[in-house]
């Protein structure tokens, strides 16, 4: 990614953008939503962004179903090439839920790790808002599986700038929550705040308003004192940000989410640099 200056007010040693640009807009590939779902032949991509919403919880339900005993967090990357897929048991659910279709292994490219993450996930999630994802390979697991019945998920690897936080984003491609990623990205945010959250233009309001950003900022201030770990906040949301641009998602609330609390942040930092 790019190298970014320095801002005077940051130590020395951090370099930090003072604003996180947006990539220009580009539309998910068509050919990667049938390759994944050939029945959405003919559903307009927003029409299925839409019903995924409705399916989120589900989704995460069948998610939160694979057993743990069988799903290791990561796996060696030298063992990728022979594992092509993992078989996994569902442990029983009250509720109906939807299958995962398959397992990212994912890694840095320029990284010397030697074990990938491992991230069960909806192909068609993926698919219908990442503009450059690559086409995934179709999943022949049933959609809405019994209690009983174990599923065997392709494992692909991807590398993706920063695999350790690419929760907050996979969990927002489900639930579109932007309280859900604002707290993911700013700790100890007021619940009397982020209860306010409930449309997209609440949250630009709150972008456009000098006063509740300097009172956010102090609020972050005091829950994360220190420059070094009000560093480590920054460092997330831009490790976050990366994630997002890697994979060409151009999601309005997303990227106005991210805005809001790098501008948090960031007004946390100058704060706490000025009160030294």
């Amino acid at each position: 990614m790019a190298s970014f200056p320095a801002q005077p007010s940051y130590p020395s040693n951090v370099q930090l953008p003072r604003t996180l640009q947006r990539p220009p807009y580009a539309e998910v590939p068509r050919q990667n939503v049938l390759a994944v779902a050939p029945e959405l032949a003919d559903v307009a991509i927003e029409y299925v962004r839409r019903g995924l919403r409705v399916q989120a919880n589900q989704m995460l339900a069948g998610v939160s179903a694979l057993s743990p005993s069988h799903l290791p967090p990561t796996i060696p990357r030298a063992q990728l090439p022979q594992t092509t897929s993992l078989t996994i048991p569902l442990r029983p659910a009250q509720h109906p839920i939807s299958s995962p279709t398959h397992i990212l292994a994912l890694s840095r490219s320029s990284s010397h790790d030697n074990s990938a993450l491992l991230v069960p996930t909806h192909a068609i999630v993926l698919a219908s808002q990442c503009a450059s994802l690559p086409r995934l390979p179709p999943s022949h697991v049933p959609a809405h599986p019994s209690a009983t019945v174990t599923v065997t998920l392709p494992v692909l690897p991807l590398s993706i700038p920063s695999p350790s936080t690419f929760a907050p984003l996979h969990t927002f491609l489900y639930t579109h929550s932007v309280p859900t990623l604002l707290s993911a990205l700013l700790p100890a945010m007021p619940s009397s705040f982020v209860s306010t959250l409930t449309s997209h233009q609440s949250l630009r309001g709150t972008l456009a308003s000098g006063p509740a950003l300097h009172s956010l900022s102090t609020h972050l201030l005091s829950s994360a004192p220190g420059l070094g770990a009000l560093t480590g906040v920054a460092q997330k949301i831009a490790a976050v940000w990366r994630n997002a641009v890697a994979l060409g998602v151009h999601d309005p609330e997303l990227w106005d989410c991210l805005d809001l609390a790098w501008e948090v942040v960031l007004g946390a930092m100058n704060l706490g640099a000025g009160a030294h």
